[in-house]
């Protein structure tokens, strides 16, 4: 059961946290039109939904303040997170709301389960809410991606509703949600 009370200030200071001791050395920053070549190689590593350079770009030009890459100690980008802001008919609340739409996030395989994932979600949403000021943040999952269900549910987002035969290969996709912040 997912918490959506949990504040976004909690979750950034938690992954914070879990950066120092699960992945020193790793950083989250903004990302730079010379990463959109490195996070296009890990959407097309990690996802089986891709999509063209450009998309990336455009993304990165209007919404880059909440698109983030994590950074090993080397300096290699080895997970991104990718967004951006709609007005649609709110989840929370009976009128337009201002949302933050987690596009994609992924992290190569090899540096999972170091709370990179986490930490990358904490920094959109809190961009979301405090430079894009939305009241609400949602995305799309696989059905049967339950790790980064569980993940979302760790940062306070709930099922909403299923979309049926949502991705190319016919699987459903929960849309999941919280409000901000």
């Amino acid at each position: 059961m997912s918490n959506t009370s949990i504040h976004v200030e909690t979750i950034y200071s938690n992954a914070l946290e879990i950066l120092k001791t699960k992945a020193p050395g790793f950083i989250i920053r903004n990302a730079r039109q010379d990463d959109i070549e490195r996070v296009v190689y890990i959407n097309r590593k990690c996802l089986p939904e891709n999509y063209p350079v450009y998309f990336f770009e455009d993304l990165l030009k209007h919404y880059g303040k909440a698109f983030y890459v994590a950074q090993s100690p080397e300096g290699e980008v080895v997970g991104y997170v990718m967004t951006r802001v709609e007005w649609k008919p709110g989840f929370f609340k009976k009128f337009l709301a201002r949302s933050l739409h987690i596009v994609s996030i992924a992290v190569l395989p090899l540096y999972r389960r170091r709370g990179l994932g986490y930490a990358l979600m904490a920094h959109a949403m809190k961009s979301g809410y405090e430079e894009y000021k939305c009241s609400e943040t949602y995305l799309e999952v696989r059905v049967s991606n339950t790790p980064a269900i569980s993940l979302y549910e760790k940062l306070g987002y709930r099922v909403m509703k299923i979309a049926h035969s949502y991705y190319l290969d016919g699987e459903d996709a929960y849309i999941m949600a919280r409000p901000l912040p």
